[in-house]
């Protein structure tokens, strides 16, 4: 089974991990909508720190996905939309499983076509502009939760969670 389709239920490894005080299990707050055709997905972080420029999600999206999950930290602009049809169609067509914008995203329709995960705080129909700014690979906070590069994200309709490992 692969990380784009494996079922892991956000609640069953919340229960498992409730008592975790080790900071290696992580639970983003509950303030993302979904969209893509994916509702569940998985897999190990790579990670983009923007602000109001989508070059560099952009050039991820491009690249081979192989099951993994990109974490964007827009710095929850909601001014902007850092993912839209074009970029979901790359994602899906490079073997990304999931897209997590902590900022917005348009193009709905297109979204909700597309083989792959995604989660975004809104819908904002403006686009970015191009100045090729921000950092790839580093650690994000995502809403206040700390997100690395490696880390495993699990998504589902109940929610999403980070370990610091696999837990499938």
């Amino acid at each position: 089974m692969s990380s784009q389709t494996a079922v892991v239920s956000t609640c069953d490894l919340c229960d498992q991990h409730k008592n975790d005080e080790s900071g290696d299990f992580r639970v983003l707050p509950p303030v993302f909508k979904a969209f893509g055709g994916l509702a569940t997905f998985s897999g190990p972080v790579v990670t983009v720190k923007v602000f109001e420029d989508n070059t560099l999600v952009k050039q991820a999206l491009d690249s081979p996905g192989d099951g993994r999950v990109l974490v964007v930290d827009g710095g929850g602009s909601l001014r902007r939309a850092l993912v839209g049809g074009n970029l979901a169609k790359a994602a899906a067509r490079n073997g990304w499983a999931g897209i997590v914008v902590d900022g917005c995203v348009r193009d709905v329709a297109e979204l909700n076509a597309e083989s792959v995960g995604i989660r975004a705080l809104a819908l904002m129909p403006l686009p970015t502009e191009k100045r090729g700014e921000g950092q790839t690979g580093v650690a994000v906070r995502i809403q206040g939760v700390w997100v690395r590069p490696g880390d495993w994200l699990y998504a589902d309709a109940d929610g999403m969670v980070v370990s610091s490992r696999s837990l499938s």
